[in-house]
C-alpha cells in the first residue's frame, strides 16, 4: 500500500516588539482565525485520515499571547474602536489596511465589502476615508474580520451568519458580538491541535524557535558553497550555539504547550547542512525533512519527470533515507516537490473534486510505477503552507480538503499516515543512507534568498555586529538584561526579515518587516546599555522589486506583429512588467510567463508577453486559452488561441463581456503580440485600465495568472 506523508507547514514571522510588546501585523492573528483551528478541527470528520502538522514556536507564542489578551496589535485596536472616534489618521489607515484580503474569494462575493474596496480603490484612501460616514466606517470594521473567520463559523454559527445577511449597517454592539466570536476562536486553536494529537490522528512537529536557516547561523560561507563568486559577508557569521539554542528552545516549548517533545522536525525553509543535521540527532529528533532537490544534488542523480510531472525513477524519490554520519544520522524524508506545488499554486482555480481526483491519480500512478520498479511500496513526502494557499481556493479550501480526504480514507491501496510512519519509526528502517548533505533550501536547493542579495548580506551584517557586542559586554549585564538582548537577537536571525529582502519576493509590508527588523537589534543594543548604530535607523532596503512597479510607456509603438523578436528596437519605449509571485510566503516553481511589455500607438493598445521559457507559442496549445482580463469602463476578456493546424505565429482572437466587436489580431511564435484597438475596450476617454492575465486549460482549468494578486494599471496616453 502506498503511504502518503502530508505535512502542513503552519508558521507566521514573530510581529511582537518585545520592548513594547506591540504586535506589529495582523497575520498571526488572521490565519489563526481563517486556517489555524479549521484546518485539524476538519481531520474529526475523517478519522481514518492521519496528518502532520509542523507549528513553529514563534507562532504558538505569539498566538498564546492573543489568548491571554496580552497582544497589543493597531489592526485590531482599530477595528474595535467606535468608529465615531476614529480619527483622520486612523480612517485612512482602515481603508489603506482592512482590504489586505484575497479579493476573488474574500471581497468580490460580499457586496458591501466590495463596494467599498471598490470606493477605496477609485478615490483612493485619503479621499475615500475623508467621503465615508460613520456607517461606512463601521462596515469596514465589522467586513475586515467577518471574511476572515473559520468556514466552519462561516457555514454554521449562526451568530455569524446572522452578521452575513444583514450586510450593512452595523451597529457596535455587532462589532463586540463579532470580537468575542474572534476571542473564542482564538482560544479553539491549541486546544484542537492537543485533542487531535491526544487521540493519534496528528503528529506534532517543530521548526527552530524563531525561524532561522540553520546552516546559516553554523556558518554563513556554506552559501558560497553553491554560489563560489558571492561577495563575502562583512563578517562571517559561526553561531552553532545559536542554531542548537533556537532547536533547544523549541523543543522546550512543544513539549510545554503539548505534554511531550516532538519526534521530528521541519527545518526553516527546509534548509540542511551537515551541520545542521548533527544538531538535529544530538537535540533528539528522530525525523525530519526537506525538499526533492536536496536529495538529487546530494546522490549526484537526476530527478526527472515525463511531460505529465511522472517521476521517471520513483524509487530515488519515495523511500526515507538515513543522512548523517554514524549516531548522528537522521531519518529523513524529502518533499515531492511537483505535487506539493500543485496543491500550493494550482488547485485553487480547479473545482474542488475534480481537483483532489486528480491529486489522487497522480498517487495512484506514482505508488504503482514506484512498486513495478523497485518491487517495494512508495513513501510519498507532500509538505506545504498549511495557511497561506488557501484564501486562493473555494471555501477556503474545505471543498477541496474534504475530497481529498475522503479519497484517501476510502482508497484501497493509498494510505495517509505521518510522517514519523512515514520515516519508519513504527515500521522497518529507512532502506537508503548517505553520510553528506547538500547543503541547500526547498527553493531553488541553496540560500540565495536569504543571504544572496545586498541587503541580506547588509542585515547579516548587522546581525553579525550585534552578536559580536553581546559577546563583549555580556559579563556585565544582568541576568535580565542578557536575557533580553540574547532574545532580541535570536528573533533577528529568523528566516522571515531576510525572505522580504532583495529582489526575489515582496509584499504591501516591505517596509515594516524592514523595520521591525532594525528594531529588534535596535532593542538589543538598548537592553546591553549601547548606544544602537546609527544604520540601524536607515532602512536596509535599496531595490524596489520591478515585479512590485508597472514602468508606463515613454514613446509610440507600432510593432509588427508576427511573435517574433524582430528588432530591438520594435518595443523600445514600451512599458514593462515583470511577471513573479508577489504572494510572500508561498514560492511557485512553476511559470509560463516572465514578463509582459505594453504601449500605445494610432489608437491601438499593444502587449507583448514573453515566455519563461521555451516559445511562447507553445503556451497556448490546442485547447489553451490566454485571456488578457480588462477592468475599465465596460469589463471583458479578450481570449487568444490556436487550433491545431494553426501554423507558426496564426492566433485567433476573440472578445466577450462588455467590449465593443471590433479588428483585433495577434500573434505566437518566440513571443506574443497583440493589437487591439482602444475604442474596442471603450477606453477612449478613461485615465487608466486594469488588466491581469490568465492561462486558461483545455477543460477551463486556471493554469497560471498574472500578477496573482493584483491587476496590473495601465495608463493611458490621452488622458488628461
Amino acid at each position: 500500500m502506498t503511504r502518503v506523508a502530508i505535512l502542513w507547514h503552519m508558521h507566521q514571522p514573530f510581529y511582537r516588539d518585545l520592548r513594547t510588546g506591540e504586535h506589529i501585523l495582523p497575520w498571526v492573528r488572521l490565519h489563526a482565525l481563517k486556517d489555524y483551528y479549521g484546518m485539524v478541527a476538519l481531520l474529526r470528520e475523517f478519522p481514518q485520515v492521519r496528518v502532520t502538522f509542523n507549528l513553529v514556536p514563534s507562532l504558538l507564542a505569539q498566538l498564546e499571547a492573543y489568548v491571554a489578551g496580552t497582544a497589543r496589535e493597531r489592526h485590531l485596536e482599530l477595528g474595535l474602536k467606535p468608529a465615531e472616534q476614529l480619527t483622520e489618521r486612523e480612517r485612512v489607515f482602515c481603508a489603506e489596511e482592512f482590504f489586505h484580503a484575497h479579493h476573488p474569494r474574500m471581497i468580490a462575493p460580499y457586496p458591501r465589502y466590495a463596494e467599498l474596496c471598490a470606493q477605496r480603490d477609485e478615490l483612493g484612501s485619503t479621499r475615500a476615508a475623508a467621503r465615508w460616514t460613520v456607517g461606512d466606517l463601521r462596515d469596514l470594521q465589522v467586513w475586515h474580520k467577518l471574511v476572515w473567520l473559520d468556514p466552519y463559523y462561516l457555514d454554521g454559527d449562526p451568530r455569524v451568519r446572522g452578521l452575513i445577511d444583514k450586510g450593512r449597517d452595523f451597529t457596535e454592539d455587532d462589532k463586540h458580538a463579532l470580537a468575542a466570536i474572534e476571542r473564542e476562536l482564538l482560544g479553539r486553536v491549541i486546544p484542537e491541535y492537543r485533542e487531535a494529537a491526544a487521540r493519534g490522528q496528528v503528529e506534532l512537529s517543530t521548526s527552530p524557535f524563531y525561524h532561522p536557516i540553520l546552516p546559516l547561523l553554523c556558518d554563513s560561507d556554506i552559501y558560497r558553497r553553491t554560489h563560489p563568486q558571492a561577495p563575502p559577508l562583512r563578517e562571517r557569521f559561526q553561531r552553532p550555539d545559536d542554531a542548537r539554542l533556537q532547536l533547544s528552545r523549541a523543543i522546550a516549548h512543544h513539549q510545554a504547550l503539548f505534554g511531550s517533545k516532538p519526534a521530528g522536525l521541519w527545518p526553516s525553509e527546509g534548509s540542511v547542512s551537515d551541520d545542521m543535521v548533527e544538531l538535529v540527532a544530538e537535540a533528539g529528533l528522530r525525523w525530519m525533512a526537506t525538499d526533492e532537490d536536496i536529495l538529487a544534488r546530494s546522490l549526484g542523480r537526476s530527478i526527472s519527470r515525463d511531460a505529465e510531472g511522472h517521476l521517471l525513477d520513483p524509487g530515488l524519490l519515495y523511500q526515507p533515507y538515513r543522512v548523517g554520519r554514524g549516531t548522528r544520522a537522521v531519518s529523513t524524508l524529502f518533499r515531492d516537490h511537483a505535487m506539493s506545488d500543485l496543491v500550493g499554486f494550482t488547485y485553487a482555480s480547479w473545482p474542488a473534486d475534480l481537483a483532489a481526483a486528480d491529486f489522487v491519480r497522480r498517487l495512484e500512478q506514482a505508488g504503482r510505477r514506484h512498486r513495478e520498479s523497485t518491487g517495494r511500496e512508495a513513501v510519498i513526502p507532500v509538505v506545504l503552507d498549511g495557511e497561506n494557499a488557501w484564501e486562493y481556493y473555494e471555501d477556503g479550501g474545505r471543498p477541496f480538503l474534504r475530497a481529498l480526504y475522503a479519497a484517501l480514507a476510502e482508497h484501497p491501496d493509498l494510505q495517509a499516515v505521518t510522517m514519523s510512519e512515514a520515516a519508519g519509526e513504527s515500521g522497518p528502517p529507512a532502506q537508503a543512507a548517505f553520510e553528506h548533505v547538500f547543503p541547500g533550501s526547498w527553493i531553488n536547493g541553496d540560500f540565495y534568498i536569504w543571504i544572496g542579495h545586498a541587503d541580506d548580506r547588509t542585515a547579516w551584517g548587522q546581525v553579525a555586529d550585534a552578536r559580536r557586542t553581546f559577546d563583549d559586554v555580556s559579563a556585565t549585564l544582568s541576568a535580565d538584561a542578557r536575557a533580553q538582548a540574547l532574545e532580541e537577537i535570536l528573533v533577528a536571525e529568523g528566516s522571515d526579515w531576510f525572505w522580504w529582502y532583495g529582489d526575489d519576493h515582496s509584499s504591501a509590508h516591505d517596509a515594516d518587516f524592514d523595520a521591525l527588523f532594525r528594531r529588534h537589534l535596535s532593542n538589543a543594543y538598548l537592553a546591553m546599555g549601547v548606544p544602537p548604530p546609527l544604520e540601524l535607523s536607515v532602512t536596509n532596503i535599496t531595490t524596489a522589486p520591478a515585479r512590485q512597479a508597472v514602468t508606463q510607456p515613454t514613446g509610440t509603438l507600432r510593432p509588427r506583429l508576427d511573435g517574433e523578436v524582430s528588432s530591438y528596437f520594435e518595443w523600445m519605449g514600451a512599458g514593462q512588467v515583470e511577471f513573479a509571485d508577489p504572494a510572500g510566503a508561498m514560492h511557485s516553481s512553476i511559470a509560463h510567463l516572465s514578463g509582459l511589455q505594453f504601449g500605445f500607438g494610432a489608437g491601438t493598445l499593444y502587449i507583448r508577453l514573453d515566455p519563461a521559457d521555451g516559445a511562447a507559442s507553445t503556451i497556448i496549445e490546442a485547447g489553451r486559452r490566454l485571456l488578457l482580463e480588462f477592468n475599465g469602463p465596460s469589463p471583458g476578456v479578450v481570449t487568444l488561441t490556436r487550433s491545431t493546424e494553426s501554423a507558426r505565429g496564426q492566433v485567433q482572437v476573440t472578445c466577450s463581456g462588455g467590449l465593443k466587436p471590433g479588428v483585433a489580431s495577434a500573434a505566437a511564435a518566440e513571443i506574443i503580440e497583440v493589437a487591439i484597438p482602444l475604442d474596442w475596450l471603450c477606453a477612449t476617454g478613461t485615465a487608466r485600465l486594469q488588466l491581469r492575465v490568465s492561462l486558461m486549460s483545455a477543460e477551463a482549468i486556471a493554469l497560471d495568472r498574472y500578477p496573482r494578486h493584483a491587476a496590473i494599471d495601465l495608463d493611458l496616453p490621452h488622458a488628461g
